[in-house]
């Protein structure tokens, strides 16, 4: 068999009328919304979990295909953002488990301690300000990993009810803990929080 000299076999590539025909699903669009709203917030939290970023960014990916799939079969839209935090915890659990590393609530740079916030403070206010976040820090780590875990996702934005759905304890006990740790923090910062 020989192919024709004029290459007159052609496959049926698409054109650009086809391509910008295509139109994005609610659902895609959704994602996509989603997608840009959590995503930074999502990595810092699989960060604080002791995840390493590039299966980090992969948790993260594979949480927003299963949220589209999730979507796409019609299950409950309710809380979506409280969901994807589960999965991407879920899924770094796994991770652990599958890699049989412990992991840990809370992983802080020591080295971010000492980053100066503010380049026009004097060395004064900037021994002052990192003597004051190393004092923080101190403490955040020396919380339970329950309080650190509602902590943190607290500051991610997370309201009471998603966080207590999340980990699984109730409302209650997220004010309870939360409650807690701040008291804790401004405690050892004078209270100024």
């Amino acid at each position: 068999m020989t192919l024709p000299s004029d290459l007159s076999l052609r496959l049926p590539l698409p054109t650009t009328a086809d391509i910008s025909a295509h139109s994005p699903t609610r659902f895609e669009e959704e994602v996509v919304a989603l997608f840009d709203e959590l995503r930074d917030r999502l990595l810092r939290y699989l960060l604080c979990l002791g995840v390493p970023v590039h299966d980090g960014e992969e948790i993260v990916q594979e949480s927003f295909l299963l949220l589209f799939e999730h979507l796409r079969r019609g299950q409950s839209r309710e809380n979506l953002r409280g969901w994807l935090f589960r999965v991407v915890r879920n899924l770094a659990l796994k991770l652990h488990r599958e890699n049989r590393v412990g992991m840990r609530a809370v992983q802080f740079d020591e080295a971010q301690a000492s980053l100066r916030l503010r380049s026009e403070a004097t060395p004064e206010q900037e021994a002052y300000d990192r003597q004051r976040q190393e004092r923080l820090l101190a403490v955040v780590k020396a919380l339970s990993e329950q309080d650190q875990f509602c902590l943190f996702l607290r500051a991610e934005g997370l309201r009471y009810r998603e966080i207590g759905e999340m980990l699984g304890i109730s409302l209650g006990s997220v004010a309870a803990s939360l409650a807690r740790s701040l008291g804790k923090l401004a405690r050892v910062d004078g209270g100024a929080l």
